[in-house]
């Protein structure tokens, strides 16, 4: 009676070892890629293997994947996808801009020149009341993150509470950041039209133009990247992520068992926005513009896209999806202007039917069927067809 219970243990180790080498290998890549981006790259622009504009474009897309990672708290934990995270990532960066517009070339009665090109008055025109709370970078910087977070909180507060789930949700979301870019863009609402916020000098008295300066913003990008990650990574091991993928596999029954799905969205969602925002703030100064146009629905389509393509769900894959399809698309334009749309269209299409569940999610299932021992018959037992009892739960 003792031969099968030791079989049954045998098998239920061997089928453990394939996860615990895929966690271990998945924490030594995560590991060397942060290296890499916090050293290797400074390291390869000081020995001049690397110039500053690909420095500074690799920090741009570092803004992106920071957004992505809301997204993914979203939408592949909590199975709410959301398309209006380019309107949370430009309230962000209008924040920022906004500051740095008041620190630049001013024209008038200190009217950002910006600002006062688009403006209908002829003659004495006053700085906005709403543009003030945002002369000094502390303020600048809380706004960045408080604007998008209460914005996202009163909407997602009654939109969640009415249960509007699924598609619908999706539609109210794109509608929204069409009717915010829509007033973003009117030139009496004082934000500078359709031009957008533009002549950036300084930034905490820095000249932004120095390569010195563009090498800070890209390692702010950096650590801000890594401590968003940390904290979608605790929030995600969490007992509230745990919530969370309960939300998004059967909210029904988790109201039945007593708690209450509003509260779990809600606060997914709002932190989603406060960290569109963060990456929005970082994004402006080293863009040098933001304008409506990167709040069109379009924008937050293809940032949901960077998610689908990496892998939902999976956190690592929305910062992987990120780079790739940023790199993707700034190499097509750059080299098949004609053609770039098509060709990443029919990429994504065939990542979506070749890889349903991203790229990390692929490489996962390969790397343990690769790995994964077969069994092997033993006497007194026969050779296990699926996973043992043990192993499921």
């Amino acid at each position: 009676m003792s031969e099968p219970a030791v079989t049954r243990s045998h098998t239920l180790i061997m089928y453990q070892v394939p996860a615990q080498m895929q966690t271990r290998v998945g924490n030594i890549l995560l590991a060397c890629g942060a290296l890499f981006l916090l050293g290797g790259v400074p390291a390869l622009y000081g020995i001049g293997r690397m110039d500053i504009t690909t420095v500074n474009q690799l920090g741009r897309f570092l803004c992106l994947a920071i957004t992505a990672l809301g997204i993914d708290l979203v939408w592949g934990y909590c199975g709410a996808l959301t398309l209006c995270q380019a309107m949370f990532f430009c309230f962000g960066g209008y924040a920022i801009g906004m500051h740095m517009a008041l620190h630049g070339p001013l024209d008038g009665e200190g009217i950002p020149r910006c600002l006062f090109v688009v403006s209908s008055v002829v003659s004495g025109m006053k700085l906005p009341w709403f543009w003030k709370p945002f002369q000094t970078l502390p303020a600048a910087v809380v706004l960045a993150m408080f604007l998008p977070g209460l914005f996202a909180f009163i909407f997602s507060y009654f939109t969640f509470r009415s249960r509007v789930r699924g598609v619908y949700f999706s539609i109210i979301t794109q509608a929204t950041t069409v009717a915010i870019v829509n007033i973003f863009s009117l030139n009496q609402v004082n934000l500078c039209g359709t031009n957008g916020l533009t002549n950036f000098v300084t930034l905490c008295g820095y000249d932004l133009q120095k390569p010195g300066v563009k090498i800070g913003l890209y390692l702010l990008t950096a650590v801000v990247l890594v401590g968003v990650y940390a904290l979608c990574w605790f929030v995600t091991r969490s007992r509230l992520g745990r919530l969370l993928v309960a939300v998004r596999d059967n909210e029904s029954r988790l109201r039945f068992a007593g708690y209450q799905p509003v509260t779990f969205k809600v606060f997914v969602f709002t932190l989603g926005a406060v960290i569109a925002g963060i990456g929005g703030m970082l994004y402006t100064p080293q863009n040098g513009i933001i304008t409506p146009a990167r709040m069109q629905p379009e924008v937050s389509i293809m940032l949901a896209l960077y998610v689908a393509v990496g892998g939902r769900g999976t956190l690592s894959g929305a910062v992987v999806g990120a780079l790739a399809v940023s790199y993707l698309e700034s190499y097509t334009t750059s080299h098949f202007a004609d053609y770039w749309m098509f060709i990443e269209g029919g990429l994504f299409i065939a990542v979506t039917l070749l890889f349903p569940e991203g790229v990390v999610g692929a490489w996962r299932k390969v790397f343990t069927g690769w790995y994964q021992p077969k069994p092997t018959k033993t006497s007194g037992a026969p050779a296990p067809t699926s996973f043992p009892v043990e192993a499921r739960t």
